[in-house]
């Protein structure tokens, strides 16, 4: 006699970026019945005006493990996804003299290297010799992660999300959604097209990954979550650029090979942004700020061709949302276990029903193939009942998105930084 076969568990995923396509992939190709859910086109979020810079140089232990997990599939997605490529290339970390945090790389480069990672210091001639592109006069020291590389982010979220539904994930684009409460066991979805709400959806599990508007999300539900949007800029523009990925520590700001040039930016606002009410359009401030760090990093100064001191120098520029945290570190995982923030080791109460990932720093693409892995995993172990501290379990206990009461005010810090939490901390 056959026995009857256990129904596939039913999850809704919220957010058509990186981390929610990745979750949901994940989730059906381990047997899941997934619907994503998104508000409006896959990557017209932050994943879809995201750098698409990727590192696994991390100092910390679990950033050094979840960056590893992560360059890993990219680089089998390269070989593997149609529609998606990864091109490697070294990531430098400039540090320019009278800048105090110089004298930390190299303990940092060593804590890389305890990872596993290709990482060394160079004097500033050493790298200037390597990289003819770059001006390195004004260093005091750098740093050079051979294991980088660049990809374009939309190209991986439509080329995963064509992947996810060929694994039978129901994908609802342009579809805002409200959370409804937890009723015998499960947790109701409300879609919304065009402003009229459907009856809902009763799902197992629900996992919010919808980066700037995960906060308003869950409040809707009574959870709250301490994630805050801000605003952050990036340019491409027309300057022929063969080198290296670089971080100029000092300026804040970062550039890249791009297919049509060199892209660069950073320009982030530390101040709180609205995600439906936002400027997108960059600023002149950033393209005086990122003109000037092309300048004194590709030509000491002089201009390299492309680069205009004007402003309006000839790029194509705009501004994104980023989300941080009150201690940089993401939030991932569930949030209603027993109905409230209870005992992380405990098996007793009912099955979580809402988990989140969000609260990125800035790191949240190249963190994707890693977190939506997390996050497809830790949602079905939840439901069989694995406790969050559990040894078996999957979840990230750094990430524990209950370690906050939800309420915290904070000081929105840079996400890319050579300062990081310590392993002591």
């Amino acid at each position: 006699m056959n026995e009857r076969a256990e129904p596939a568990p039913t999850v809704a995923v919220v957010g058509g970026g990186a981390v929610g396509v990745t979750a949901a992939h994940d989730l059906a190709a381990r047997g899941a019945d997934v619907t994503l859910y998104e508000r409006g086109n896959l990557a017209g979020g932050s994943s879809g005006r995201a750098a698409g810079l990727l590192y696994d140089a991390y100092a910390e232990d679990v950033d050094a493990t979840v960056g590893a997990r992560a360059m890993e599939r990219f680089r089998a997605f390269d070989r593997s996804l149609p529609g998606f490529s990864f091109t490697p290339c070294p990531y430098v970390i400039a540090v320019r003299e009278g800048d105090p945090d110089a004298d930390a790389v190299p303990a940092m480069v060593e804590r890389m290297r305890d990872h596993g990672r290709e990482v060394r210091t160079l004097d500033p001639d050493a790298l200037g010799e390597r990289f003819s592109a770059l001006w390195t006069d004004d260093l005091a020291v750098a740093a050079v992660a051979e294991g980088a590389g660049w990809t374009d982010p939309p190209s991986y979220v439509r080329a995963l999300g064509d992947r996810a539904a060929r694994e039978g994930v129901a994908i609802e684009t342009e579809t805002a959604v409200r959370l409804g409460p937890r009723t015998d066991g499960k947790r109701k979805v409300h879609p919304s097209n065009g402003g009229a709400e459907a009856e809902g959806r009763a799902f197992d599990a629900v996992a919010v990954a919808a980066g700037a508007h995960t906060r308003s999300l869950l409040a809707a539900a009574d959870v709250p979550v301490p994630v805050v949007p801000y605003r952050v800029q990036a340019l491409v523009a027309p300057v022929a650029y063969d080198g290296p990925m670089v971080y100029d520590a000092t300026a804040d700001a970062y550039l890249r090979p791009h297919p049509d040039g060199l892209l660069a930016g950073d320009g982030t606002e530390p101040v709180p942004a609205d995600p439906d009410d936002y400027r997108r359009e960059a600023d002149d401030w950033f393209r005086e700020d990122v003109a000037a760090v092309l300048r004194e990093r590709l030509a000491g100064g002089d201009a390299p061709a492309g680069v205009d001191r004007d402003p309006a120098a000839d790029a194509r520029a705009w501004a994104g949302l980023c989300t941080a945290t009150p201690d940089g570190d993401p939030l991932v995982g569930p949030v209603d276990a027993s109905g409230e923030a209870a005992d992380r080791g405990s098996t007793a109460g009912p099955a979580p029903t809402l988990f989140v990932a969000a609260g990125w720093q800035g790191h949240g693409f190249m963190r994707a193939p890693a977190i939506g892995e997390t996050v497809a995993e830790g949602v079905l172990a939840s439901l069989a009942g694995v406790a969050f501290e559990d040894p078996d379990s999957p979840w990230i206990v750094a990430f524990d998105p209950t370690r906050f009461d939800g309420d915290e005010t904070f000081e929105i810090a840079e996400g890319m930084s050579l300062s990081s939490r310590t392993d002591e901390e």
